[in-house]
């Protein structure tokens, strides 16, 4: 087969596992109806985990010099500022949890940074080419293009959105409620008389929980915005007038608005796929999983199903191919429940709605419990996340944890004696003298974080993940 993988979908989630397929040397195409790249910032909050994701793929630089941290939000009440809130409490570095805050980057930018990164594969998203049909069989995927081509391929993934092409053609069910009563307006605009060092909510004075927010998107002259919306308003041709006059009615004037670059109307549409899985098709993104805003969890849960898709895809055992619901379907149940939980705050006017903590993060996402995670013990069992750590090698250079997971393959971290192996690190106690390949642990992080003073082996997924420890 010329194409193993075909992925129909070139979002955040399409790309992460187009990206986790072309440096495994898996042949993969990549295709998306839009005739033209997404520009606007939807999805424009990244998590933790997702940013520890984006190292191993190689683009963390790019989306950190790009994006920028969350700022503090003003709170108008009546035009006057009465509050200033910050979504996230900031965190310092650790050396097991090496990026511990958000980071905010439009939904478009992320995905020319993965586009770009793609391209350095040789593979490149092919637009306006939407998938029209697909027939599957024992040894593969048969699927006929918009542009009249047929193609075969081994496994055939859609990531093609809520209203997944894929998902319905399977007959897939999309458990989960919409909510008509609940309508907001989230687009682009510009902002003349805005402080862009800040983010900013316009509450009604009798009313302060219904308002408008204004977020400054890095790298570029917008602010994203989200308003409430009533029957009948905002339409899309009266959109910016109407924006206006909200606006000036809720902050007293001085800020002018322009250049509405992309609107879209949301409503809470919380469901869950049936399965994630039949036969020789996978689902992933939002045609498994469709989020609130609330939280940022719907891109980074996208990102974690194409990075957990990538590497078993490419392996191909069946064992691998078989875990991939078992595991993504719980988490993302599990998050939808996050993000539904933070809607309802704002639903009834909760005054720290706006407040983020540990359970947006992504970091406790586990797999504990599923089919590649045999039972243990310990604050790291198999299934966590592989704490990072600092190490030195025998020269005295620094070496993270990090750097040695990152890349295609498994690795095995041996604490003391035994056999190394390929891809795997002799890790020696603190103050220890390293020679040859061994390292040490700097500071004694990483035996701590494992609990490895007695000695011990753990084997690290491709994904980051702990596959076993003995």
């Amino acid at each position: 087969m010329d194409t193993w993988v075909l992925i129909a979908g070139a979002g955040p989630t399409g790309l992460t596992l187009a990206i986790e397929l072309a440096r495994r040397d898996v042949a993969v195409r990549i295709i998306d109806k839009a005739e033209t790249f997404f520009a606007g910032s939807r999805g424009d909050g990244l998590q933790p985990r997702t940013l520890e994701v984006f190292e191993d793929l190689g683009v963390l630089d790019a989306v950190l010099a790009a994006g920028a941290a969350p700022v503090p939000t003003r709170v108008y009440v009546g035009g006057r500022q009465v509050d200033e809130r910050l979504m996230f409490e900031p965190v310092e570095p650790s050396p097991t949890v090496p990026y511990p805050g958000a980071w905010c980057l439009g939904q478009s930018q992320t995905e020319g940074i993965l586009r770009d990164r793609l391209a350095e594969f040789g593979v490149r998203v092919e637009p306006a080419t939407a998938l029209t049909g697909f027939e599957q069989d024992a040894a593969g995927v048969t699927a006929t293009l918009s542009t009249g081509e047929t193609v075969r391929a081994g496994y055939l993934v859609g990531a093609d959105g809520g209203k997944s092409f894929v998902r319905k053609a399977l007959g897939i069910a999309f458990e989960g409620t919409t909510d008509d009563s609940i309508r907001m307006l989230l687009g682009d605009v510009h902002a003349e008389g805005l402080d862009r060092g800040f983010g900013h909510w316009f509450g009604a004075a009798d009313d302060p929980m219904r308002g408008m927010m204004f977020s400054p998107l890095p790298g570029t002259p917008w602010f994203q915005f989200v308003s409430p919306l009533g029957d009948g308003e905002l339409e899309a041709e009266t959109a910016l007038p109407a924006i206006q006059s909200r606006l000036d009615a809720l902050s007293g004037g001085g800020i002018t608005l322009s250049d509405l670059a992309w609107s879209t109307v949301w409503r809470p549409n919380v469901r869950l796929a049936a399965k994630f899985r039949e036969g020789r098709v996978f689902l992933a993104g939002d045609a498994a999983h469709v989020h609130p805003p609330t939280g940022g969890q719907g891109l980074n849960t996208g990102v974690q199903d194409g990075y957990n898709l990538g590497w078993k895809l490419a392996d191909g055992a069946p064992e691998l191919l078989d875990s991939y619901e078992a595991e993504r379907r719980t988490n993302a149940a599990r998050v939808l429940g996050v993000s539904t939980a933070l809607m309802q705050k704002y639903v009834d006017g909760d005054e720290d709605a706006h407040q983020r903590g540990e359970d947006t993060q992504q970091l406790d996402i586990s797999y504990r419990g599923g089919p590649l995670s045999p039972a243990g013990t310990g604050a790291v069992r198999p299934g966590d996340r592989a704490p990072d750590s600092p190490l030195l090698d025998a020269h005295g250079k620094r070496v993270r944890l990090f750097e040695l997971f990152r890349g295609p393959h498994a690795t095995r971290l041996v604490f003391g004696d035994g056999p190394v192996g390929e891809n795997g690190y002799r890790i020696l106690p603190a103050d220890s003298v390293a020679t040859g390949p061994d390292l040490v642990d700097e500071g004694g992080h990483a035996y701590a974080a494992y609990e490895a003073d007695g000695g011990r082996q753990v084997l690290v997924r491709p994904d980051g993940y702990v596959w076993s420890m003995s």
